[in-house]
Parts: structure tokens; C-alpha cells; sequence
């Protein structure tokens, strides 16, 4: 038994960890604290909605011109012998194209939020990040119902429906863009912690996100945890690197 003890003594002795100077309190917070990363995706946003704006602008400068022949001589010079049909569907899917590109720009900046914790965020604007291209993918399936229906063009019709299919594209996307404009300004303005760093302190587990609330499908409960678990991995996987070199160091 007194071999043991001295054993156990002399390991105590050698710990580095025991025998190096404490960290303080201050500096381990200030070297775990992960530091804010702000969200970018605001700006493809207020450039796609510009986008939209002049587009539709456009669109119906050139019906005007071109189609209503008001500047005929304008219209030819400009396009030749293109119609101004033709040139308003060219820019749709151009259009369409910029609307595809900020959907996997918008998924990969969320995903990485996902990552880092912010998961009521992720889930708050999942279905919202994905409505313009929803929307702008059934107008693109009305144009083409439009230019393939057999519509007298004597009374510009099938001019008059682009236009209006244009029109409704511009006014139920605009509010999506601008909401999620003003939720990733908010966000990025905040600078919260991530969502467990947030309910650590109140220790409320029964109103959190972790907990089960009472209207919870289990498909949802089953999904957040599963989110929180992998952050929790990643986490403390982070914490265990810096605490580490924290204690290299000293």
C-alpha cells in the first residue's frame, strides 16, 4: 500500500497537467468562444431582386416597341430579325438560370450555419430560401404552355399573357426575397451564439429546442435532435483541439 501511494504520488508530481500553471477562466472563454460568421447571402439576394425588377422592365419595353410595333425602326435596328417574343423567353430562362445558381449559393451558406449551430435559423428559412426558384419554375411552365397553345396573335394574346405571368412572377417573389433579405440582415446584426449556447443559461430544457414540446410531430423531434447531436459532436470535438493546444502552450 505504501509503494501504491507513492506511485500515485510521484504520477501526480510529473502531471504536467497538475503541475502547470491554471488557466484562467477569462482565457479559456475568450479561446473556446467560436467567433461569429456572417451570412453573405443577403447581397445575391438584393441583386437578384434588382434582377427581377429590370427584367421585367425590360420585357415590357420591348412587347412595346417591338410587338405593338410603336418603334418599329428602333426594334429592327436593335434586334433584326429576331422577335421580341423570342427575346422576352431568352431572358426567362436567363433569368431562371441566375435563380438556380443563388438557390445552391443560399444552400451551401445554410448548410454551414447548420454546421455551426444555428439550427432554429436553418429550419426557420428552409422552405423560404427555396421559393423563388418554386416560383419562377412554374412560371417557366406557364410560358411554355403559353407559346405552345395555338392563341390567335391578332389581338396580341399570347403577348398579354407572357406579360401578366411575368408580372405575378415579380410580385409573389419580391416579398420572399425581401423577408429573407431582412432575416439574414437581422441575423448577421445580432451575432447571437449558436442555439444551445443561447439556452445554456436559462437551463429551460421543457421550452427549448432540444426538449419535446407539446405539438411536436416526432418526424420533427427525431430531426432536431439529430441536428443538435452532430453539433455537439463537432463541438466538442473543437473544444478538445483548443483546449489542448491551451494547455501546450502553458
Amino acid at each position: 500500500q505504501v509503494s501504491s501511494s507513492v506511485d500515485v504520488s510521484q504520477s501526480v508530481e510529473e502531471d504536467p497537467l497538475v503541475d502547470g500553471p491554471l488557466i484562467s477562466h477569462d482565457a479559456l472563454q475568450s479561446a473556446i468562444r467560436r467567433e461569429f460568421t456572417t451570412l453573405p447571402t443577403h447581397c445575391p439576394a438584393v441583386l437578384l431582386l434588382l434582377l427581377q425588377v429590370v427584367y421585367v422592365s425590360l420585357s415590357v419595353c420591348v412587347a412595346v416597341v417591338c410587338v405593338f410595333e410603336v418603334g418599329r425602326e428602333e426594334c429592327v435596328r436593335v434586334l433584326g430579325n429576331v422577335r421580341g417574343q423570342s427575346v422576352v423567353v431568352i431572358g426567362k430562362v436567363f433569368v431562371w438560370l441566375c435563380v438556380l445558381l443563388f438557390g445552391v449559393c443560399v444552400q451551401h451558406h445554410h448548410s454551414r450555419v447548420r454546421s455551426r449551430g444555428y439550427l432554429r435559423f436553418y429550419r426557420d428559412n428552409r422552405t423560404l430560401k427555396h421559393l423563388p426558384f418554386l416560383i419562377h419554375s412554374a412560371g417557366n411552365t406557364a410560358v411554355l404552355v403559353v407559346m405552345s397553345a395555338d392563341l390567335p396573335e391578332a389581338d396580341h394574346l399570347p403577348v398579354y399573357l407572357l406579360l401578366g405571368i411575368l408580372g405575378l412572377e415579380l410580385l409573389v417573389s419580391l416579398p420572399c426575397l425581401i423577408i429573407y433579405t431582412v432575416r439574414v440582415v437581422r441575423f448577421n446584426r445580432d451575432r447571437a451564439g449558436p442555439d444551445i449556447s443561447q439556452e445554456e443559461p436559462s437551463n429551460s430544457y421543457n421550452t427549448t429546442e432540444t426538449g419535446f414540446r407539446e405539438g411536436s410531430s416526432l418526424e420533427e423531434v427525431v430531426e432536431k435532435q439529430a441536428d443538435l447531436i452532430d453539433y455537439l459532436k463537432q463541438h466538442n470535438t473543437l473544444l478538445s483541439k483548443r483546449l489542448l493546444n491551451m494547455t501546450v502552450q502553458h
